[in-house]
């Protein structure tokens, strides 16, 4: 399989304007963006793909994820739509193709089969999983034939996920973080202000640039010039002493936080 290679990219969670989506993916990717996340939860498949189309960048040179819904994740269900994900985004094969929560119709010994079926099948050249507790985690590894690609879950410098980070490095695959600007309270903090100032950069590159430190990826939502900013995240060298800070700020509450997630049984 090809190697997969995770950089920071562009969430698509909330762009539900098909327009909006479109022009948003398409400026990313033009703006330099390799890494593109959607769902079929987000009903936004369709717009991600004719945005990937209308860049100038090639196909091949930009990852792009999707998930299936919790309740399509029955054996038949996850074959069937994940195939209409490719026709909704217009291409012949997705790099990652997720489980998205473990919950509803997951039932790992059924399920994840299922996405070794669709890897064999070339719809998908990598499985994930996403919101999975460290116990799911180990257990999926031990039933899927497929490595686990990539682990995403919230992840931002309020809520730092050391345990699925240290997985992650253990299990030699990349931690995905959704929501790396804790759902914009991290543009308010302000210790993460502190940080940026004496950096000369926006919050939001100081917690960019502390994921990407750490190994994770971020994938930051994002529209207009904040498409662009968030790419200097990837210039940027933080001091040890900052990271270090920001490792050590009180952890906050999850910004995510289904009654039924895995974490709340």
């Amino acid at each position: 399989m090809p190697p997969l290679d995770l950089s920071i990219g562009l969430g698509t969670s909330g762009l539900d304007d098909p327009e909006t989506c479109t022009d948003t993916v398409a400026a990313a990717l033009d703006a330099g963006y390799r890494h593109v996340d959607t769902a079929q939860m987000y009903d936004n498949e369709a717009a991600v793909g004719a945005g990937i189309a209308a860049s100038d960048v090639e196909r091949d040179d930009v990852v792009v994820a999707t998930k299936v819904h919790p309740e399509n994740l029955a054996p038949d269900d996850v074959r069937e739509t994940a195939r209409e994900s490719l026709d909704r985004l217009g291409l012949d094969r997705v790099d990652l193709l997720y489980v998205h929560w473990p919950i509803r119709a997951y039932d790992p010994e059924a399920t994840l089969p299922a996405f070794d079926d669709l890897r064999d099948a070339g719809v998908t050249d990598h499985v994930g999983v996403s919101n999975f507790t460290p116990d799911l985690l180990r257990e999926a590894r031990e039933i899927l034939d497929a490595p686990i690609a990539a682990h995403q879950v919230e992840c931002h410098p309020r809520f730092r996920q050391p345990e699925l980070r240290a997985l992650a490095a253990e299990f030699d695959h990349r931690l995905v973080g959704y929501s790396p600007l804790g759902r914009g309270e991290i543009l308010d903090d302000p210790e993460v202000a502190a940080i940026a100032e004496r950096n000369d950069c926006s919050p939001a590159v100081v917690a960019l640039a502390w994921a990407l430190d750490r190994g994770v990826a971020p994938i930051p939502k994002a529209r207009g010039d904040h498409v662009r900013e968030n790419l200097r995240a990837l210039d940027i060298d933080l001091p040890e002493s900052d990271l270090d800070a920001i490792d050590a700020l009180d952890p906050g509450e999850r910004q995510i936080d289904p009654e039924d997630a895995a974490w709340n049984r």
